[in-house]
């Protein structure tokens, strides 16, 4: 990759440029199709509102499904209670695993802007055949499933949904992000709030469809409901298209497998070679080359890769000098990347404990809601409409956190201190994403004492108010904004320059993996606890018959275990070093 692919991964800026392939409206700035504009700065300033009004359509229409997707199947398509949480969270987790898939296309071969259009059509047909499922009848005369029965045609829609809506969160928040110049403190400032802002609309669109949708769905029309959705995106896909104009929009720079895989292929190969006792022996490219691309510091973990970077003057000869790497050679950043990776697996992979934790609140604590008395001070409360208390409680954690937690922590330590502020006092990433995972834990445990609350009301012939659900969500939410909104911000600063937005991918791929994780461990529960009175085991059809507590207990066990493992490993994690100047035996390919 060269030096301008490079900078445009990091969102830096070089001298403008105007390419003759292109018209007399568009210029090359570092890898980004840029509209030349009388009023160039304004018109991108709007950009990133598009983007953020796109994520609260987007988002109420993808939730407008999702949230009340499990009454759907069980009501309308008449599937039983395990099988319908086994499906929900199958199809979330697929919406979640094709952001990988998305954000390799769109690296390697589309762009942001193309991935996104391409998403936005398949998204678009997918949501109306779920809307035109609501109007199919759900029996077929001959026992069977028809091909275009109501089950069929909505399975079909979801997936296209999910393939759809999988192709736009890989593209849409880095599109939203390289809309901003870092080399104005302004919009660097713009750009660390639009982050908060982008995970907010996405709350705003759990509001609308948990308050307004579900209402519509439940009391009006189940195929109104969805085509509200539905008329959601189809608004969003249209807003999208006529702001064009205004957008930045950076080209295909190729996919970071190629660069993983070198060092891979370099270390094999030099297996025999032995380290230099100095590590400022190894490979690095030196700024007459590459000025711009900021140098990782050498670690001494994983010390087998830095192999790759060992010198030998046959490297030398062979080395491209329009190519950072080969496949003999590569640069201690290079190295660094991938040992990256490889430190943040540990932690990765803890997230999809929390993942199918939380995938709960789209299934068993809409179930449990549904045994107890639907209403609070005599309000009617359809359970799906939970998740938007949900939301609402999201954001006092986070009003909790910056309002009263970090000033509360930053007056300690300087009373510790014997006086002046510290802002060393506010948790880091890791420490944040850790109280997220015991909060999760603590959210598991609190849904098992309201289930034994229910089950125990229930024995004498009485029902307890939806309302006893509360503190499971209040401490649901708080896990969220400590472990999600934490675990993005950490994986986009931990990730290599060129792996931005596969990195963001990653992030969302646990949830994609703890929501497949969720269906399996309902059909382990199925299998070890399903009697012939109770055929789901501990969660039933009759959760009256059943032991949903038991089945929450153990949750609430196995992420207290999650916290304990991850404990570990964010303490001896080594959070990445940046060096702008390259070691004194820096090699030069000129």
């Amino acid at each position: 990759m060269d030096a301008a692919g490079d900078a445009m991964e990091r969102g830096e800026r070089a001298p403008l440029l105007l390419p003759e392939s292109h018209g007399p409206k568009i210029q090359e700035e570092d890898g980004l199709q840029v509209p030349l504009l009388k009023d160039k700065k304004r018109s991108r300033s709007k950009a990133p509102l598009v983007v953020l009004g796109f994520e609260c359509l987007e988002s109420t229409a993808f939730n407008g499904i999702a949230t009340n997707l499990i009454v759907y199947l069980e009501t309308v398509l008449h599937s039983s209670n395990l099988a319908s949480a086994s499906s929900v969270t199958t199809w979330i987790g697929t919406s979640y695993l094709t952001p990988i898939f998305g954000a390799i296309i769109a690296d390697t071969f589309w762009g942001n802007y193309n991935t996104i259009l391409a998403s936005l059509a398949v998204y678009l047909l997918g949501m109306m055949m779920v809307t035109f499922s609501a109007f199919l009848p759900t029996a077929t005369v001959l026992g069977g499933s028809s091909l275009f029965g109501a089950q069929t045609v909505a399975f079909a829609g979801l997936y296209l949904v999910a393939i759809g809506s999988g192709g736009v969160r890989s593209s849409l928040l880095p599109f939203g992000a390289e809309q901003f110049d870092d080399d104005n403190a302004a919009d660097r400032e713009s750009k660390a709030s639009f982050f908060s802002w982008f995970y907010l609309c996405v709350d705003f669109g759990m509001i609308v469809s948990g308050l307004f949708i579900v209402w519509v769905q439940q009391n009006v029309s189940w195929g109104l409901g969805f085509g509200i959705a539905t008329a959601c995106i189809a608004l969003a896909f249209g807003a999208f298209l006529l702001a064009t104009p205004m957008y930045k929009r950076r080209m295909p720079t190729g996919t970071p497998l190629k660069r993983l895989s070198q060092v891979v292929v370099a270390a094999c190969r030099k297996t025999s070679h032995k380290l230099p006792a100095d590590a400022g022996m190894l490979y690095e490219v030196s700024d007459k080359v590459d000025a711009l691309q900021p140098k990782i510091a050498h670690t001494a973990d994983f010390s087998f890769l830095d192999k790759a970077a060992i010198i030998s003057e046959s490297d030398l000869e062979e080395m491209s000098e329009e190519d950072g790497s080969s496949w003999k050679l590569c640069t201690v950043t290079q190295v660094e990347e991938f040992k990256i990776l490889l430190r943040l697996l540990p932690i990765w992979a803890t997230s999809i404990i929390v993942s199918a934790a939380f995938s709960q609140m789209n299934t068993t604590f809409i179930q449990q809601g549904s045994a107890t008395s639907m209403s609070i001070l005599s309000v009617p409360v359809a359970p799906a409409s939970m998740t938007s208390f949900e939301v609402v409680c999201v954001l006092t954690w986070v009003l909790l956190y910056s309002k009263v937690i970090v000033p509360a922590l930053r007056a300690f330590s300087s009373s510790s201190s014997g006086g002046g502020g510290n802002d060393g006092a506010e948790p880091s990433q890791l420490q944040r994403m850790g109280a997220g995972r015991l909060l999760m834990a603590l959210a598991m445990a609190a849904s098992a004492l309201v289930e034994m609350k229910r089950l125990d009301s229930a024995a004498r012939g009485e029902a307890i108010s939806i309302a006893w659900q509360i503190p499971q969500y209040f401490l649901l939410a708080g896990a969220e904004v400590f472990c999600y909104i934490a675990q993005l911000e950490f994986f986009y600063d931990e990730a290599p320059d060129t792996m931005k937005s596969t990195c963001t991918s990653l992030a969302l791929l646990t949830v994609a993996l703890g929501s497949y994780m969720s269906s399996f461990i309902y059909a382990v529960v199925a299998a070890f606890t399903a009697t012939p009175d109770s055929p789901g085991g501990w969660i039933s059809d009759d959760l009256n018959q059943g032991h949903l507590d038991y089945f929450f207990w153990a949750m609430a066990a196995m992420c207290t275990l999650n916290f304990v493992v991850y404990s570990g490993f964010a303490k001896n994690y080594k959070l990445k070093t940046m060096t702008l100047e390259p070691s004194w035996s820096s090699v030069s390919r000129d």
